[in-house]
């Protein structure tokens, strides 16, 4: 008997590891032979721990599962936990799963697993082209930066790998700091081979021999889980002095992060990863030409490098045909906040944010009436009702003055304070500040100051606040000072009265 029990920290938060040591105990009572296998999560947050159990070939599932629950596992009679065939969930099934394909299915540090499973035949294919048809490939898939940014991931590989150098790097942002955003753990913890293929292949792209995951402190069941499957690809001859025993050098090697926000814009990273204090670098030069100790950098996230494998197995063709408009592929998308139905679903770019929140998440976990969804970050635009037409995709979300970002989806019922949560952006600002810029180290404490007039029903403070906000946005060094304004401006222009004010002065 075969039995998978998730080793996911969300699962493990959950309560998983101590349903695995029952799930021993009972099969030892029982008489049972039973191999239980720590898998990654499915990403159905609300099931875990999520216990699947093999019955001719099919996985069926049992959660949200206590030890309690276990000894019913081993008995006649339906178990009060059984969900059926775990890929009929309708939250799994109606998913488009590329990146998370192994996700859950598979044991993250099982080689012969990850084998099974279309694993390294993205890098065998890459060894077989040049790096040029490799990075071809890429910019025909339309991969675009997963992080937040949305810069095509082929031009960034095709510009380091035109420059000059003795020495390339990958570097890999697992500096996942968003509230509301776990893909990137999820994959480390669940599929780590897919990530360190990706880097592969990245280095094999571009001439890069050395490659760097920046992982914050804040995740040490992703840390472990790298350093093992980083230590297992090397003994086996994936990694290290050649790839695969026939290409040329690429190693790799974990970098911890202290777990500063600002340390997921890539010079901030750049600068920690070197053993100097996270803050921005002004570009030019970028990063692809002069990045990590100086030399041309290729920095993508955790996502956009966990695509790479899929696209060079089916082509940059194939990938393409998902999506919508310029937003090509799929998305994980990350459902949290006060949502039924919390977790990871990846689809196509286009789905509307409706059908997101109301379908997929289910609606407010409260049963209260949805107000607001915040979406990209703590430092994304709220979106409520009116916006449920709006497909997701990088374009859709940027002419209505938001952003998709690392697509981390905050839900929140009508008992909302929008004032406080405006003041809130600005606070986040003021703390997680490099202190590189003005705008953004001093504009977020006078945010803070001018939302606390508006709070005590000054008139003045909320043109001052539109003035700041204008400030923040043009003048900041990077993203953290210029995105602060999103959430602020879309909770003044969606509530109004929350912050004493007429729709039209709103506007």
């Amino acid at each position: 008997m075969k039995i998978w029990v998730p080793r996911d920290a969300a699962a493990a938060a959950c309560g998983a590891d101590e349903v695995a040591a029952a799930i021993a105990s009972a099969a030892g009572l029982s008489g049972e032979t039973v191999e239980i296998i720590r898998n990654g999560t499915r990403g159905m947050i609300w099931l875990e721990p999520l216990v699947e159990i093999e019955r001719d070939g099919v996985r069926y599932g049992f959660g949200p599962m206590t030890p309690e629950d276990v000894p019913a596992l081993f008995e006649d009679g339906d178990h009060p936990k059984a969900l059926g065939p775990v890929e009929e969930i309708p939250f799994f099934a109606k998913q488009t799963r590329l990146t998370f394909a192994r996700c859950g299915r598979t044991d993250p540090l099982s080689l012969a697993d990850y084998e099974a499973g279309e694993g390294w035949q993205g890098l065998k294919r890459a060894l077989e082209l040049s790096g040029e048809q490799t990075i071809e490939e890429v910019i025909t898939s339309g991969l675009r930066g997963r992080g937040g940014a949305g810069f095509p991931t082929g031009i960034k590989w095709k510009t380091v790998a035109g420059a000059e150098a003795s020495q390339k790097y990958i570097v890999c942002n697992a500096d996942e700091g968003d509230s509301g955003s776990f893909a990137d753990r999820m994959l480390m913890e669940g599929d780590p081979f897919c990530l360190l293929e990706g880097m592969a292949i990245a280095g094999l792209a571009v001439g890069a021999t050395k490659g760097f995951i920046y992982v914050r402190s804040e995740y040490p069941h992703a840390i472990r889980t790298l350093n093992a499957a980083i230590k297992a690809a090397r003994a086996a001859g994936i990694i290290g002095d050649s790839l695969m025993g026939q290409g040329p050098a690429f190693d790799l090697e974990v970098r911890v992060g202290a777990g500063a926000y600002i340390c997921g814009e890539e010079t901030s990273l750049l600068n920690s990863l070197e053993g100097k204090r996270g803050m921005v670098r002004a570009k030019p030069p970028l990063p692809a030409l002069e990045g990590a100790f100086g030399k041309p950098t290729v920095v993508n996230n955790v996502l956009s490098l966990a695509a790479v494998p899929w696209i060079l197995v089916h082509g940059g063709a194939a990938y393409a045909e998902f999506g919508l408009g310029r937003s090509r592929g799929t998305i994980p998308l990350q459902i949290a906040g006060n949502v039924k139905h919390g977790g990871l679903f990846e689809t196509g770019f286009g789905m509307s944010l409706g059908t997101l929140v109301n379908e997929i998440g289910g609606g407010t976990a409260s049963g209260r009436p949805f107000k607001a969804v915040q979406v990209g970050g703590p430092l994304g635009a709220y979106h409520g009702p009116d916006d449920f037409d709006l497909p997701v995709c990088y374009e859709a979300f940027a002419d209505q003055g938001g952003l998709v970002g690392h697509a981390g989806f905050v839900v929140h019922d009508d008992s909302a304070d929008m004032l406080a949560l405006a003041r809130y952006a600005m606070e986040f600002c003021a703390v997680e500040s490099c202190g590189k810029c003005t705008p953004c180290r001093i504009g977020a404490v006078r945010g803070m100051e001018t939302l606390d007039r508006v709070a005590a029903g000054d008139p003045a403070a909320i043109e001052l606040l539109h003035e700041l906000c204008e400030v923040m946005e043009k003048g900041s060094l990077c993203a953290m000072g210029g995105f602060t304004p999103f959430p602020v401006r879309s909770a003044i222009r969606l509530f109004p009265q929350e912050f004493s004010l007429s729709q039209e002065a709103a506007e």
